[in-house]
């Protein structure tokens, strides 16, 4: 990879400056090769070494900073590794601990989390989303939540994807991330029928953020915290928070139309925490795979449905179960399923094969890269045929 592709032309300094970050990035890697085979379980030399290859590409071709990666074998956690540089200002590689902006993969977390307490008793996913926050106002026609985890309640969006848009670019932090959230939307109208149409919600799931405050009696993020976090083992994983000093977190990158890397523009995600305002490490990501695969958090029938997609009345097919979305069968063989999110600063990807009980999952710290690609690719050497001797 150039070490000058993140510089202009003229600019000596600064491109000494990241030449120096590249050799020290390759002196780390050296480093690091042995003592990450030791990590790597009993994930094969073969398969480490694609892996490691698919990673180089996707590093080459999309310019990303820094980006971890960890892999799901036989239902166990078997290894991670962070490439590249969580802060690039300051020389700090990423490792698999560094924590990223999950962004669209948090609703994953927050679908599980609901139908823990449908697996419960304290949550009807057929009733009314105001039996359990009444603070949503009744609409034309009722909503359910079901239909709020599966993007058919008809609930907006944002107004627009631009950084003026005072949602997609919010610079102010809020305290109670759901209450606020919901402020943002409550009032506007439905954007089609409940049931009739997939329409893709970040909103929508600060609803559900109230649902589970309503149906729990705790808050949103301390019952995520202590039903989902605690029980997969994720110890790092954690609401972002920008006034918070917090281990491990990544710095955020974009890449401008003529490819020089620069830091993001700004966003504080506390209004959408339930949708996409989580912070984790590829390690703690591949302990959540592992819980799913193995019922650690709901029951096999829970987590079936789900993973079950929903059929709007308009006849159109869509793979998104709750908080959950189905890949093509044809990149595997067999299907995955798991989900994805960008937004500033971060591209993430986590997929699943349950039939193999394999998963990987891929954190970057630039937005609009094609991390699921990449999971995609890990997925395909993890569910391949072992090689023949000769």
């Amino acid at each position: 990879m150039r070490a000058d592709f993140f510089m202009k032309p003229n600019n000596d300094r600064l491109s000494r400056l990241l030449r120096s970050n590249w050799i020290h990035l390759a002196i780390l890697i050296v480093l690091c090769s042995g003592f990450c085979e030791a990590q790597s379980g009993k994930l094969s030399s073969g398969k480490l070494a694609k892996i490691d290859a698919a990673v180089s590409r996707f590093m080459a071709s999309t310019h990303v900073p820094g980006m971890s990666v960890a892999v799901v074998e036989n239902g166990e956690y078997e290894w991670a590794q962070g490439f590249g540089f969580a802060d690039l200002e300051n020389n700090v590689p990423a490792s698999e601990h560094t924590l990223f902006r999950l962004a669209s993969i948090s609703k994953s977390l927050t679908a599980t989390a609901a139908m823990q307490l449908w697996d419960r008793g304290r949550l009807d996913l057929d009733a009314p989303v105001q039996k359990y926050c009444p603070s949503f106002p009744q609409k034309t026609s009722p909503i359910s939540i079901r239909q709020v985890l599966g993007h058919l309640g008809g609930i907006r969006h944002y107004k627009s994807l631009s950084q003026d848009d005072p949602e997609v670019g919010n610079t102010k932090h809020f305290d109670d991330p759901v209450q606020a959230g919901l402020d943002f939307f409550k009032d506007d109208p439905l954007v089609a029928q409940p049931g009739t149409s997939f329409r893709y919600s970040t909103q929508g799931y600060t609803l559900i953020g109230c649902v589970i405050e309503g149906a729990s009696g705790a808050k949103y993020v301390d019952f995520v915290h202590q039903n989902v976090l605690v029980p997969a083992q994720m110890e790092r994983t954690q609401a972002d928070n920008r006034f918070a000093i917090i281990p491990y977190r990544t710095r955020f990158y974009e890449k401008t139309e003529s490819g020089t890397v620069r830091n993001s523009d700004f966003l504080d995600s506390s209004y959408k925490i339930p949708g996409g305002g989580w912070l984790s490490s590829a390690e703690d990501m591949a302990r959540f795979e592992v819980a799913i695969l193995n019922d650690k958090l709901i029951r096999r029938t829970t987590r079936d449905l789900m993973w079950t997609p929903l059929k709007p009345s308009d006849g159109l097919t869509d793979a998104y179960g709750l908080g959950w979305r189905w890949g093509d069968e044809n990149d595997h063989e067999v299907a995955s399923v798991g989900n994805l999110g960008g937004q500033q600063g971060t591209s993430t990807a986590f997929r699943m094969v349950p039939e193999r009980r394999v998963g990987v999952v891929v954190l970057t710290n630039m937005q609009g890269q094609p991390a699921d690609d990449l999971a995609r690719e890990i997925l395909k050497i993890l569910v391949a045929a072992p090689e023949s001797k000769s």
